[in-house]
């Protein structure tokens, strides 16, 4: 089975941009998603892809700030993110499925990256 494998991670000042990227070793997932886990915090959605169609999908708090899309030829997805806060400080996990609901991975049959950390200092 394909690995998912994140990088891009890193330091960053309130107001900042980072470019997360993810790896996910061929074509055959039918979606995959970008979650998010803030210290101390539950795991939270950031953004979803449907793989062939391209259609994106994220939750109400994330629109605006975050940007996901995919290249297929780099078997690749990638998290813009803009405007970055404080409060955005998380480990970000990459995660991919041949099952979705509503355009994000079903967490119980996704392949999971180890995570990469973001902090974003005032």
């Amino acid at each position: 089975q394909a690995q998912v494998v994140e990088s891009g991670g890193g330091s960053v000042q309130d107001g900042g941009s980072l470019r997360l990227s993810c790896a996910v070793g061929d074509n055959t997932w039918e979606c995959v998603g970008w979650f998010r886990r803030p210290p101390g915090q539950e795991r939270e959605r950031v953004a979803g892809i449907r793989i062939a169609s391209g259609s994106t999908y994220y939750p109400e708090s994330m629109k605006g700030r975050f940007t996901i899309s995919r290249d297929n030829a780099n078997m690749s997805v990638y998290l813009q993110m803009d405007s970055l806060k404080p409060e955005d400080t998380a480990t970000y996990i990459c995660a991919a499925a041949e099952v979705c609901t509503g355009g994000y991975p079903l967490p119980n049959l996704a392949t999971w990256g180890q995570g990469t950390q973001v902090t974003v200092s005032s």
